[in-house]
């Protein structure tokens, strides 16, 4: 390792040493340091830390544009840092790569495209089966609950009662655990997953719930690259792209079209809803009523209704 990469390797890993003792999480972030870090040392790069390295460091990944202002906005506060120990270090400009603003609509699946999805799990690897039992298990529990891909994937055995059909999420986006009770089918799936896990892996490398082919925690690059094989078995590649977070729109969507057709009082249950997705606020979840145009049609529909009664 050259010289300045060792010293630049050195202040990244204090300086995500230093956000973690301020309370914030910094996986992604630390990520990207210790990215920028190996690309020095592939490059031969030299000190000091540059503009033109910080840009050709992100450029390097031909991201989205959203994707590129947040790796570039990392770096800038960590040159923020890295110049009391090295005054050369060169301030990055705040706003070299504009951030997108438009965020994708969602893709609502229906209920056979939901099943043509969790189907085609079983063929994504027909020598390892347990790697499609666990993504079929786990995009089953994500349209089930609405939970966020990433809370599923840190999902610990103990976190899961698999007796009692509660699902306990830990450290959430906003930093606080939540119970999520699940459906008895749900909470069936879990237990036969649990089963068909424990027989392929007796003695478990760890605690988490789902596991890879390898028998450690499912990693997000994993999860990804499983539900990107079953989207595409299931034929689901043609038209609007399809997310694991649409998973959560799609469970958020449904309670509403569902709420709305019982004639329920919407406005009064959203901050329910709010809770059990973990929102910070429920008019966070507000944003799903614009999910999708057969929503809208529902609750322009009943509306129509209300005021015509009025």
């Amino acid at each position: 390792m050259t010289a300045f990469a060792a010293f630049l390797g050195d202040k990244v890993e204090r300086y995500i040493e230093l956000r973690r003792s301020l309370g914030y999480a910094f996986n992604k972030q630390a990520g990207t340091l210790r990215a920028f870090v190996r690309y020095v040392e592939r490059s031969q790069l030299g000190a000091p830390a540059t503009r033109t390295m910080a840009l050709d460091f992100v450029l390097s990944f031909g991201d989205t544009a959203n994707s590129r202002a947040v790796r570039h906005g990392v770096l800038r506060r960590f040159y923020e840092y890295l110049a009391v120990y090295d005054p050369q270090t060169e301030a990055l400009e705040r706003r070299a790569f504009s951030r997108s603003r438009a965020i994708p609509p969602p893709r609502i699946l229906s209920e056979a495209e939901l099943a043509s999805l969790i189907d085609a799990c079983s063929f994504i690897s027909p020598g390892i089966p347990l790697r499609g039992r666990t993504t079929a298990t786990l995009i089953g529990l994500l349209a089930s609950t609405g939970l966020r891909s990433g809370e599923v994937a840190r999902l610990d055995r103990g976190d899961v009662d698999l007796t009692n059909g509660v699902v306990i999420v830990r450290k959430t986006k906003f930093r606080k655990d939540r119970l999520v009770p699940v459906h008895q089918t749900t909470q069936a799936a879990l237990r036969r997953y649990a089963r068909e896990r424990d027989a392929v892996f007796p003695k478990p490398k760890g605690e988490a719930f789902f596991l890879s082919s390898r028998g450690c925690r499912l990693s997000a690059t994993g999860l990804q690259s499983n539900f990107a094989k079953a989207r595409k078995l299931a034929g689901l590649d043609n038209g609007k792209p399809l997310r694991p977070h649409d998973l959560r729109h799609r469970f958020a969507v449904t309670r509403l079209r569902l709420w709305h057709q019982q004639r329920a009082d919407v406005q009064a249950l959203l901050p329910l809803l709010a809770t059990y997705l973990g929102h910070a606020s429920y008019s966070d979840t507000a944003y799903y009523l614009t999910g999708s145009s057969d929503l809208l049609a529902i609750a322009a529909e009943r509306a129509f209704l209300d005021g015509g009664a009025a």
